[in-house]
């Protein structure tokens, strides 16, 4: 397959999870089916996931072990080709890059260019060359906008990737969020489950799926038509959000 031959096609189940610190990122991952038939790819220094799980777990200690994963994913001669990829976090995969790349190299120049393109080669090649659901959670910052007098909300990454944002190579971000039970029932979306506890609690962590009034400086995105104004909020569930997307591209 050639660079033109893969950089015109898309993996329709590639989702960017993203979100602030305890807003039930990686918890969205609790419900995904046949875990033991998916790579699980964890940047966080071994940190473990709030639930029990049977994920293929892979601690990643240099970033390109993040590229021979797909790699084996791939691989022809692996006879437990996994269903599916989850990296956890993009935020410290690009830190990580920084940190061994970057920091006291002897050519700044080429280390940043070389950060870049290890981003580019894994979102742009394998990913796309994967094509099967594949879920990144990465962390948010918040930064005021003196200019435009708002809040944007985005991942940070630095050099040239800093100007258009990672967001940009995903066709669907979510926002993980934990929003008053009062103002999700305000939207009676078909995909938000609210429990007992739930209103017991007042709040509910929820994938946020459309830019709202309030939130016109964050980078959530999606096809368009695949969220309807009812379903702004959704259950932080990404088995139903994957489930979602291949009914919306198979219909």
């Amino acid at each position: 397959m050639s660079d033109q031959d893969v950089q015109m096609e898309t993996n329709d189940q590639l989702v960017l999870i993203a979100g602030l610190s305890a807003a039930g990122k990686s918890a969205s991952l609790r419900n995904i089916r046949n875990q033991e038939n998916w790579f699980y790819m964890n940047t966080e220094a071994g940190k473990k996931l709030p639930f029990r799980n049977k994920f293929q777990n892979f601690r990643i200690a240099d970033p390109w072990e993040v590229i021979q994963g797909f790699d084996w994913a791939m691989d022809p001669e692996n006879p437990n080709q996994p269903e599916g990829i989850i990296v956890d976090s993009l935020t410290f995969l690009m830190d990580m890059f920084e940190s061994q790349y970057i920091v006291g190299s002897a050519n700044t120049m080429k280390a940043w260019g070389d950060y870049n393109q290890f981003f580019k080669t894994l979102l742009q090649d394998r990913v796309i060359r994967f094509g099967k659901p594949v879920i990144f959670i990465a962390h948010v910052k918040d930064e005021y906008d003196e200019k435009n007098m708002e809040t944007k909300t985005s991942v940070p990454v630095k050099g040239a990737l800093k100007g258009n944002g990672v967001e940009a190579y995903f066709s669907c971000v979510v926002g993980a969020k934990k929003i008053p039970i009062k103002e999700l029932e305000k939207y009676g979306s078909d995909l938000l489950k609210i429990t007992d506890d739930d209103k017991e609690l007042g709040y509910k962590h929820v994938f946020q799926t459309r830019i709202t009034k309030g939130t016109t400086g964050e980078r959530i995105r999606s096809p368009m038509d695949l969220f309807t104004k009812a379903q702004t909020y959704m259950d932080n569930c990404a088995q139903l959000l994957l489930d979602h997307l291949h009914e919306f591209y198979n219909s």
